[in-house]
Formats: structure tokens, sequence, C-alpha cells
């Protein structure tokens, strides 16, 4: 599914903000592609807020940004359930895949939280940066190859929604991470999958991700370059897990400048 590098991307990737050696792009999906990286924190939420209140009565203590950014932001489904709860004390039975979503199991709260996170596309929409979609056409201009990298499950229908699955040439989703047996982010493994798929070496490869586990995956990984998406006020933080640039919008490094 890769396109061959064009001759001329030395020269082409300094004016994406790149440095020369890079030959593909590896782009996370939400909130590097699409703004449903604020959606996917409300659903868990209200997801972990209604598990905590049943649970602990008066001594509930609800699930905070810094919760999400630190324990959940960027893993697999199931990953996020576990080791949040991990850092209140909690261990839930693991249960089956089709658990559902009011069942006291690590599955059961993943898919309550996927649950919402359905409903709340479905009533709201899903949309994309505009800065990232010009981006990565003009990543793809400059010939260079491209691929999607997410945790979630629902990666593909969110991309033919914005009619953007023309815009990767490989993809390392949940469904596919699955399949694969890939564990997910911080492991760099899903990230080392879709350079393997694009037929480039990790050094040769950039990482563009919004949250901390993504940096970490980035770092872990030894790719070429690791660009930190700042959507919500964490710079320093992207830094400290391993970022090499960050930006606010993806749309600040065409051009090559700062």
């Amino acid at each position: 599914m890769g396109r061959a590098p064009t001759g001329n991307c030395d020269r082409m990737t300094t004016q994406l903000g790149l440095p020369a050696d890079i030959q593909a792009c590896l782009f996370d999906l939400d909130g590097v592609v699409t703004k449903t990286a604020v959606v996917h924190a409300a659903a868990w939420k209200e997801t972990f807020d209604s598990f905590l209140r049943e649970r602990d009565g008066a001594g509930f203590r609800p699930f905070t940004d810094s919760d999400y950014d630190e324990y959940v932001d960027g893993r697999p489904r199931a990953d996020g359930v576990r080791t949040f709860l991990a850092s209140r004390s909690i261990e839930l039975p693991e249960g089956d895949p089709d658990d559902p979503p009011d069942r006291r199991t690590v599955n059961g709260v993943g898919n309550r939280k996927n649950e919402l996170l359905l409903e709340k596309i479905r009533t709201d929409g899903v949309e994309a940066y505009d800065g990232t979609l010009r981006y990565i056409e003009a990543v793809r201009a400059a010939g260079l190859r491209t691929a999607i990298v997410s945790s979630s499950a629902n990666t593909l229908d969110v991309l033919r929604s914005l009619d953007a699955e023309r815009l990767f040439d490989a993809r390392i989703d949940g469904v596919v991470a699955r399949e694969r047996g890939l564990p997910g982010k911080p492991r760099p493994d899903t990230f080392l999958a879709a350079a393997r798929d694009l037929g480039v070496e990790p050094s040769r490869a950039a990482v563009f991700e919004d949250a901390l586990a993504g940096m970490d995956a980035g770092r872990a990984g030894h790719f070429g370059h690791v660009v930190g998406v700042d959507r919500v006020g964490q710079t320093d933080a992207l830094y400290a897990h391993g970022a090499d640039r960050v930006v606010k919008d993806l749309a600040e490094l065409l051009g090559g400048g700062e």
C-alpha cells in the first residue's frame, strides 16, 4: 500500500519542519488528526466517575484531567482501565471482550466508555484539525509515506466519516493491534509495526502525538523525530516525555520555520 519516496524528499522535508532524512510520518488520530481527544476524555470521566461513585459512596474522588493525561490518554482501552484503577488501588477481573457495559470487569468498564464515546460521536459528529490535514497533504506531496497509528478500535470508521482514509498508506489501530498481538502505547510496538508496513526504518520515521504515552512510545522506539502536539497546555510534559519539538498545530511546521 506504500508509495516509493521521490528523489526530492531530503530537500522537501526541511520545508515540513523535519530532519532531512525522514521518509515517513506516523500520526496519532485523536487529538492530532481529529478533535476527538476531548470527547474521549469526557467519556472516560463519565465512566470512571459513575463507577467510583457507586463503589466508594461518600468517599468518592472524581476522575480528573491529570488522571486522564497520566493513566489513560493514548493507551489501549483495557490498559487505560487497568492503569487508572491501579492508581486508586482497585483491581477488577479481566472479564471477556464482549462483557456488557454494566459488568464490573476491566472489559465491562472499557465497553461502557466505548458506548458513551460512540453516543457522543453520533450526536456531535467528528471534526478534523484543518492544520493537520494541510500538513499531511504537504507531506504526501513531498513524497513521504504516511500511517495512522491509534489505540482506537473506531479508527477506520472515523477516517471514512472524514473522507481521510485516502491520506494514509498504512493503518495500525486497535483492531489491527489486537489481530497482531501488539502491545499498545507507551510501548513502541504499534509505531514500529507502522514503520515496517511502510518499509521504513524507525530512524527515518517521524512520530506525531499529543499524548504523553505516545511521546514515551516515540522515545522507546528510537524514531528519527518525535513531534508533540500540545492541545491542552502540556508543552513541558511533552518535552519531558521525549518530544524533539512541540507545536500547538501542525501547520506551524509548514515552511520549516520555528
